[in-house]
């Protein structure tokens, strides 16, 4: 008689029903997670590459635009320049901004070309969008004249020789003499303390009106400025010690007018006044 199968339990049903479900859990997990990769991962890619377009699209154009004749330099405007030349900086303007246009224009080589033209202390340069260039100049001013090599320079109160002196100066009426033209921190600091002293003989001769008299001075020695003026038609120099000058110019005026075919200056002996006689040829 042959023998029956054995029949499943309903446990080992139940048990077998756990595994499946299991497993197909398990395979049913596994693609979630791709679908969720899929979810974000090709929203994202789709995103970068729109975001890249549209910044070739906004760069190309941009550097279209910026090269068209819509930026071509049509006016320069220049403030600020009373000594400076206004065609010189107008001409730095321009060859540095009619080829790259107003907005692709090097704004600071400019300014930097500019702050090299004489009398020009600094420059603010801005574009005037879309055709122009606007320059603001500082300049420096003179405040001596400074004689050097037997020429007349103009200098301002940083100890910068600037230019030539070819034209009269109405607040600058006399030339420095002993300027140290040496390249050294001693001798910026003394013609910077040069400067004070001439600036103040300027102030007090006006008060005393005798600064258009007076020729030159001599400032090589400081504890020794001289002045020289002229009378009689001959050079003569007055000493005016450290303090003072416009009283002692005015004694030495006094002392020696009339007297320069004679005597050729008036030296200082402490408080005193001594007439330096003209030595005979």
């Amino acid at each position: 008689m042959a023998k029956k199968g054995k029949r499943p339990t309903a446990r080992s049903r139940s048990k077998r029903g756990e595994k499946e479900l299991t497993r197909v859990k398990k395979r049913g997990g596994r693609r979630s997670v791709l679908d969720v990769l899929g979810d974000k991962v090709v929203p994202l890619s789709i995103g970068a590459v729109i975001i890249v377009c549209l910044a070739l699209v906004v760069f190309v154009t941009y550097d279209s635009v910026s090269a068209s004749n819509f930026f071509v330099l049509k006016t320069i405007e220049v403030n600020g320049t009373d000594r400076a030349s206004r065609s010189d900086i107008e001409k730095i303007v321009r060859s540095n901004a009619e080829l790259p246009g107003v907005w692709n224009a090097d704004l600071l080589e400019i300014k930097q070309k500019i702050e090299k033209v004489t009398f020009v202390k600094t420059a603010a340069v801005t574009r005037d969008l879309p055709n122009g260039i606007r320059v603001k100049i500082n300049e420096r001013t003179p405040v001596a004249i400074v004689k050097l090599g037997g020429k007349d320079f103009l200098a301002d109160g940083e100890g910068e020789i600037l230019a030539p002196a070819e034209t009269s100066e109405k607040n600058l009426p006399f030339a420095m003499l002993g300027w140290n033209e040496e390249k050294s921190e001693r001798a910026h600091k003394e013609n910077l303390e040069r400067l004070k002293v001439y600036q103040k003989m300027i102030a007090e001769w006006r008060d005393y009106d005798l600064a258009s008299r007076v020729r030159s001075v001599d400032l090589a020695d400081l504890r020794e400025p001289k002045a020289t003026l002229e009378d009689s038609g001959l050079p003569v120099t007055i000493m005016l010690g450290r303090e003072g000058f416009g009283q002692q110019l005015s004694n030495g005026i006094k002392a020696i007018v009339g007297k320069g075919n004679m005597f050729e200056g008036v030296n200082l002996v402490g408080q005193n006044m001594v007439l330096v006689p003209r030595k005979q040829r």
